[in-house]
């Protein structure tokens, strides 16, 4: 699939965005016509990935639900800034006040090596093979656009897929050796359990979630690199969180990882 020229409506989004999040500001509506299609969402977000100065280092993949144009998931750009490491400290992670905000526990898989970018098609062992580390760890979905979720998948995609960050916990050392889609997953908040699950029940799982983003950035031309994380998706559900807010996500053999909200 590759992304349509972009238009002069969606060039405004994604000045918009972009905007909107450099300077920590609401959007009380989307900032433009909804993107018509995919392609047409994703030229946004390559258009707001070049306007954004910053380094890549991640990757979060997403569900759609149900399925668009065959698709059933979705991808945005994670920034360095916005990924902390877990064990260095209290970890306080931004959302933006006014705007939508949620917490996922996920699975964070590090690419060993840069895929083949002519190549389309992955299976999922094929996949898992150019991984080299998973974690567990916590997304932080936020973005200026409270209606984000609303508007369905293009207008995800077109706002860095709603991400603001990732904490990377500890190392699920079993991973090699374990189905980590058996994995049982809690998300806490504030004390609370409000969600339990395992990725048994996402689709084709963590891996399956690497094959698709291999697939896509391929097809998109956009080069996937060694050390990049993939934040594979909500185990648990998309929690809506808020400014002041304690989250800890919970996992098999006793690992964990948590943070706390703050405003943008």
């Amino acid at each position: 699939m590759k992304a349509n020229d972009l238009s002069e409506n969606g060039a405004r989004i994604a000045r918009s965005f972009v905007e909107a999040r450099r300077t920590g500001t609401a959007l009380a509506d989307y900032p433009g016509e909804l993107p018509a299609a995919l392609a047409d969402a994703y030229a946004v977000q390559d258009a707001a990935i070049v306007l954004t100065a910053g380094t890549i280092s991640g990757w979060k993949v997403g569900r759609i639900n149900p399925p668009l144009e065959g698709q059933d998931r979705l991808t945005g750009p994670i920034y360095a800034d916005h990924i902390f490491t877990a064990g260095r400290g209290a970890i306080v992670m931004p959302v933006f006040g006014g705007g939508f905000a949620a917490a996922e526990a996920e699975f964070l898989l590090r690419i060993a090596a840069r895929p083949d970018p002519a190549k389309l098609h992955y299976t999922v062992a094929e996949a898992r093979a150019l991984i080299d580390a998973v974690h567990v760890g916590i997304e932080i979905a936020s973005s200026p656009f409270a209606g984000i979720n609303d508007g369905g998948a293009c207008v995800v995609i077109s706002d860095f897929g709603n991400n603001n960050g990732l904490v990377i916990g500890p190392e699920a050392t079993g991973w090699r050796t374990d189905d980590i889609n058996n994995w049982p997953v809690e998300l806490w908040i504030n004390d609370a359990r409000v969600g339990a699950a395992t990725s048994a029940t996402m689709l084709d799982g963590p891996f399956g979630a690497a094959r698709f983003l291999f697939e896509l950035m391929a097809a998109r031309g956009i080069a996937l690199l060694p050390g990049q994380w993939i934040s594979s998706g909500a185990v648990t559900g998309v929690h809506r969180v808020a400014i002041g807010d304690r989250i800890v996500a919970r996992f098999a053999d006793g690992l964990s990882v948590g943070c706390e909200i703050a405003a943008q």
